[in-house]
């Protein structure tokens, strides 16, 4: 199906520049539903997550959200089987850090070998040459974390990476990683009901780095019966999962939510949160909610 802009929702969330030289359409799409229980083996219906990647490209969709770790190894050759060879205003973020011994399990693993042989298989598995944005999905405690980003500025300048980011970190340590190298982008679990990144998100917002919320749909008690999230849904018509998402994009212009799902009708769902218009009253109430809960 070929798009215009009229029927690209993704691409009213408006655009951010990762790095200064890859521009995405805010709202993007995560990959880690593209696995089994416990983000462990296949998907339940991999020709349907395959269809749902294609369909949110489609849907205006330009910034993907993935890891080695999601299967593991699974997401990301999912997203090479739906997409490759790769339209030129797509970008492909991957994560490395964390290893995978059973479902639901995650290890820290940043030893700097352990680094370099997580970029070379997602670049086979992704079918890339560079991959333009690499995050180190955790700082590892038992590893000097100079030598987990000194592992990374090697593969940059090999040509392996473009840009580098973080996840999970405090401000002090995304200070102390921008020390050696830019940081282009910071993935933190941030969402109406889980606030706790805060101060992150508004260093980041301050140095126009891009902040990648995970878990975004998250709303806990905000979306019960006569709660301000239900409050917003009614006034707008829409669905909770949209205005959570509506919530995100206003909030700061160097937020990219990347709200993950393995079906068609989802991800239609979500990326329609682009049209939404939250009014400051809406705004407001659901800012005071949050910081409450």
């Amino acid at each position: 199906m070929k798009t215009t802009p009229t029927n690209e929702p993704a691409g009213k969330s408006g655009t951010f520049t990762i790095g200064g030289n890859l521009p995405v359409h805010r709202l993007g799409f995560g990959t880690m539903r593209f696995t089994g229980k416990g983000i462990w083996g296949e998907p339940s219906d991999r020709r349907e997550c395959i269809a749902t990647l294609r369909r949110a490209v489609e849907l205006g969709v330009t910034f993907i959200d993935t890891a080695d770790s999601y299967g593991p190894d699974v997401a990301e050759r999912i997203i090479a089987e739906a997409l490759y060879p790769y339209a030129k205003n797509i970008v492909i973020a991957t994560k490395a850090g964390l290893v995978r011994p059973g479902p639901g399990v995650w290890q820290e693993n940043g030893r700097p070998d352990h680094l370099r042989e997580a970029c070379e298989g997602s670049l086979r598995r992704l079918k890339l040459e560079r991959i333009d944005l690499f995050q180190l999905h955790r700082i590892d405690p038992k590893i000097p974390w100079e030598d987990q980003i000194g592992a990374l500025l090697e593969l940059q300048k090999k040509g392996k990476i473009r840009h580098i980011g973080l996840s999970e970190v405090t401000v002090d340590q995304i200070k102390a990683v921008r020390r050696l190298t830019p940081v282009v982008s910071v993935q933190n679990q941030y969402n109406l009901a889980d606030r706790r990144s805060e101060d992150v998100l508004s260093y980041c917002t301050t140095e126009k780095i891009g902040f990648i919320p995970w878990f975004p749909l998250a709303a806990g008690d905000l979306a019960k019966p006569g709660g301000a999230l239900a409050r917003a849904t009614a006034k707008l018509g829409a669905q909770p999962t949209q205005v959570a998402l509506a919530w995100l994009l206003r909030k700061s212009p160097v937020i990219l939510p990347i709200p993950g799902t393995s079906k068609m009708t989802h991800v239609e769902n979500n990326t329609e949160a682009a049209l939404l218009k939250l009014d400051d009253s809406i705004m407001e109430e659901l800012e005071q909610a949050s910081v409450s809960t």
